[in-house]
């Protein structure tokens, strides 16, 4: 697959700016491979799609306000940081991305909050990921943390083009957060209210549990045109003992399996046995799934309506089938679906 195959034009009233009121009333459009047949839904209605002993499985990062604004020394330049993962707990090392990055050299000096609270040192310039930042601070380490989080903003896409609310600190997150080190929501995730996921449990479907810490991946384009020469950046995930047994109970009973997310489908196709069943992982992945692709873990998903070119694009569209995808954009266009992390939903199966 080439890259240029993954461009749409995607006009900006169609990109969501601010969450559905509720988080399930958001529109869902459903593909049926079987039949090939493209049915106009409401979230909430996708428990009509599952049964007992079902599985879905889901991304319990949690975000945290990873977005800085402060100034360079000297010149007082306003410098926008973006926490991307922490390196070194004891020496306040943080790998980030600063902009406007021609500014940053090593050793210079970025001053944070009222009075300079918070004071960080370049001491590197030449990651793949852009900056790694030495956080000055004279205290304990969770005084330290709780300084940041208040600095910090929550990392809206840059395609909102507006300043978080505290609406956005609640609903920027799925409500089973609880795992953080993400830079960016698991947006499939964010549909799921706490009466739906009570409706799964009386129906008797199934819940499972797995960590991706969503990073930079999702934010770095693909610069070359053959996808099969791109390389994704590592992300961490975790998958324990306790989600396998469910999976692979699932599997052997021919119940069906439902990844929600992208980041879900990811970290499920990182780790499989030579007899196709899910393994227990800590560690990381820089899987990158583009079409084709046997999938061997789910057999249904739920994503939402990705960016022209992006990644998240070409996995699901590696799970649906390349034309049956792009034939669901074109109507969702033509219907007026909602698109990014705000957006409107889809259902694979």
């Amino acid at each position: 697959m080439k890259l240029s195959q993954f461009n749409f034009e995607l006009p900006p009233e169609f990109l969501a700016k601010h969450p559905a009121k509720n988080r399930d009333d958001s529109r869902l459009m459903v593909l049926d491979r079987k039949k090939n047949k493209i049915y106009h839904k409401v979230f909430k209605d996708i428990i009509n799609y599952f049964k007992e002993d079902d599985v879905f499985i889901f991304n319990n990062t949690k975000v945290f306000p990873a977005r800085l604004f402060g100034y360079k020394e000297k010149t007082g330049a306003r410098i926008e940081v973006f926490l991307l993962r922490e390196l070194n707990r004891s020496q306040l090392l943080w790998d980030v991305l600063v902009d406007p990055a021609r500014k940053i050299r090593i050793g210079n000096k970025l001053f944070f909050g009222e009075n300079e609270i918070l004071v960080a040192e370049v001491i590197d310039n030449t990651t793949s990921r852009g900056r790694t930042l030495r956080f000055l601070y004279d205290g304990e380490y969770e005084d330290f943390k709780k300084t940041l989080d208040e600095l910090g903003e929550t990392p809206l896409p840059k395609f909102m083009d507006r300043t978080p609310t505290l609406e956005d600190d609640e609903r920027y997150q799925t409500i089973y957060a609880k795992e953080e080190g993400a830079v960016a929501a698991p947006s499939a995730g964010m549909h799921f209210s706490k009466h739906l996921l009570k409706r799964f449990d009386i129906k008797g479907i199934k819940q499972a549990e797995i960590t991706l810490h969503v990073g930079l991946g999702n934010f770095r384009g693909v610069d070359v045109e053959d996808l099969s020469k791109h390389k994704m950046d590592s992300e961490q995930i975790f998958i324990g003992q306790e989600t396998v047994d469910v999976v692979n109970t699932a599997k052997a009973g021919k119940k069906k399996i439902c990844a929600v997310g992208t980041t879900v489908v990811r970290t499920l196709e990182s780790s499989v046995s030579t007899q196709r069943t899910l393994k227990t992982f800590e560690g990381w992945t820089n899987l990158f799934l583009f079409p084709p692709h046997d999938f061997k873990i789910p057999d249904a998903m739920i994503t939402n309506f990705h960016l022209p070119l992006s990644t998240p694009l070409m996995t699901a569209t590696a799970f649906a089938g390349y034309n049956f995808m792009f034939e669901a954009y074109e109507k969702a266009i033509k219907e007026g679906y909602k698109f990014g992390a705000y957006g409107d939903a889809m259902l694979i199966i």
